[in-house]
């Protein structure tokens, strides 16, 4: 107990304030008593008297606040003069002393491990983040903090730079986060399983629906009519397909209610960003490849408009950014997956020729070509202003195949012939399907990722548009060709088919924690300094003996160092 004088008031009262000493408290009273030699024996419980004011409605003022980090009640009372005169340690009584709400750590990257609220849903987590709100004094002391610490992340919901992802994140798909980066969420920890869904998903959807188109067209094309192959292979590719793009869909939908603000930061990814085109081209891609036994009848328009229109939209809205030359100007996000963006013009023109609306085909056969010349061109140049990509092989190269072959095909389906453009386009995709297949052993190596399914339907498209070039060049060469192609597609989309099983039922790796999302606004920490180029190195060489002789000769006075006397 420890008993303080306390000033005089009316009929010479003191106001004597009993509560339960602290631990903290006790060491440092049990360490001042054994420093002086005085030890009290006390027969009641350790109190304590503390000076009040004599205002009632000041005496009787206890606030009582109850952290719910840390689940600890705390009684703090406001003495601006007890604390001057006592000259003790009081140890405050605010959440910061406990990991509260005015704990640094709360802005900084440990407060964050393992809060996975803060890519949830605004509105789902409200009522959570009210029963948390702090008062206003502990509100500007918070502001003052989160100010002070430099490298912290202000919001998740903002938008991160393009060049963030390129600066944290390495490998071809922008999916590993570098060895001096941190953080949002722990990297020990497994994540709930929505957060670690990935829009790249659609990709299986990809690849399954573009098979589905595959065994139509081989099942029905002349050049391939001596397989004998039947419709109830793309049958059944085609109701797996529907199956799969509804179960990733409506898992993804969870995604979007529960953590949109991971939406978002998917969103601003330069490269999971094309991913969000893949549900509308898988959409295309189930429309064309329907089975003539559940679907005898024409298409009719409204399919078409139903997954052009929201392709369309996004489409502007990322065209938009490319052109306007922004922070995600093209020469900066350009990458392989930029192809899906461009790919879906060319399948949108095949399905609005199917359904009879020649024009609305030739307009998207004219804008997909036009950007798919200017990524083309920007990937294959990698300009000094743009992110540098990866030098080996990844899979995520065969996306330059994609739009070619598509547009071969489309060009025929609105003119009704494989003529010269459609083969200009066809002859492109078989030199690059060409240059990456010479070169099949650097793909080896890689760590398996979901995506890689949305890197089989180029293959696949480009399979299908050698059985039209066979149609119209009917040989053993060309037929030939045809065959193996689709063998070596179908091949392709088995062996994913097998390792994506295993890794999700028996493995059980298909979803690790997508750190891609995780990622600061800003980098924590100095940024290491730049490597001084040889030139540099020489010239800070010179300089520092130069400096060197400037002393030496002014500590000799003047007179120049000599080996003889």
């Amino acid at each position: 107990m420890d008993k303080r004088n306390t000033a005089p008031c009316f009929l010479d009262t003191h106001l004597v304030d009993i509560h339960e000493v602290l631990p903290e408290e006790e060491e440092e009273e049990g360490i001042t008593k054994e420093e002086n030699g005085e030890v009290e024996k006390r027969f009641n419980k350790p109190f304590e008297l503390r000076e009040m004011k004599s205002t009632t409605s000041q005496r009787s003022k206890i606030n009582r606040q109850v952290s719910l980090e840390t689940g600890f009640s705390v009684l703090r009372k406001e003495s601006k003069k007890g604390k001057d005169e006592s000259g003790g340690v009081n140890l405050p009584r605010s959440g910061r002393s406990f990991g509260g709400f005015d704990s640094l750590n709360r802005f900084g990257m440990e407060g964050r491990k393992g809060d996975f609220s803060i890519f949830k849903t605004r509105s789902s987590s409200l009522s959570k983040q009210n029963s948390l709100l702090p008062s206003r004094k502990e509100r500007s002391e918070m502001e003052s903090q989160k100010t002070d610490g430099a490298g912290l992340d202000e919001s998740v919901d903002t938008s991160v730079p393009a060049g963030r992802y390129f600066a944290a994140l390495r490998g071809p798909e922008l999916d590993q986060v570098k060895d001096d980066e941190d953080i949002l969420l722990p990297k020990d920890e497994q994540w709930p399983f929505l957060l670690r869904f990935p829009i790249g998903c659609f990709g299986i959807c990809l690849g399954l629906s573009s098979q589905a188109v595959l065994w139509r067209a081989l099942a029905t094309s002349s050049a391939t009519e001596f397989l004998h192959i039947p419709l109830f292979i793309n049958l059944a590719l085609w109701l797996l397909a529907v199956a799969v793009l509804f179960c990733v869909s409506l898992t993804y939908m969870l995604k979007i209610i529960f953590y949109c603000e991971a939406v978002k930061r998917e969103y601003f990814h330069p490269v999971r960003v094309n991913f969000f085109f893949a549900p509308w081209v898988v959409c295309m891609f189930l429309a064309l490849g329907a089975p003539p036994t559940l679907f005898p009848n024409k298409l009719q328009p409204a399919i078409w408009c139903t997954f052009m229109l929201p392709y369309f939209l996004l489409e502007l809205k990322i065209y938009g950014q490319w052109l306007s030359g922004g922070k995600r100007r093209l020469c900066k996000v350009a990458n392989p997956s930029s192809h899906l963006s461009v790919v879906g013009n060319f399948v949108g023109a095949i399905l609005a020729a199917k359904v009879g609306w020649k024009e609305p085909a030739k307009f998207l056969w004219a804008v997909g070509f036009a950007h798919y010349y200017v990524v083309f061109v920007t990937l294959y140049q990698r300009l000094p202003t743009s992110e540098a990509l990866p030098r080996e092989l990844h899979p995520v190269y065969s996306m330059f195949i994609a739009a070619p072959s598509a547009a071969s095909m489309a060009w025929q389906n609105i003119y009704g012939e494989f003529d010269g453009v459609s083969r200009t386009c066809y002859f492109i995709a078989f030199f690059l399907y060409l240059s990456l297949v010479v070169r099949i052993k650097f793909f080896t190596g890689f760590r398996f990722s979901v995506a890689w399914w949305a890197y089989t339907f180029p293959t696949t498209t480009f399979a299908v548009a050698t059985i039209r070039y066979a149609e119209e060049v009917p040989s053993i060469l060309t037929k030939g060709l045809a065959v193996t192609l689709s063998f070596m597609s179908s091949t392709t989309v088995s062996v994913l088919f097998v390792s994506t099983l295993l890794h999700a039922f028996v493995w059980r790796t298909l979803f690790p924690n997508d750190l891609a999302i995780a990622i600061t606004k800003r980098r924590l920490g100095k940024a290491k300094k730049p490597f001084k180029k040889a030139y540099d190195i020489k010239r800070w060489t010179k300089q520092a003996l130069t400096k060197n002789n400037l002393a030496a000769k002014v500590s000799n006075g003047g007179k120049e160092d000599s080996f003889y006397p």
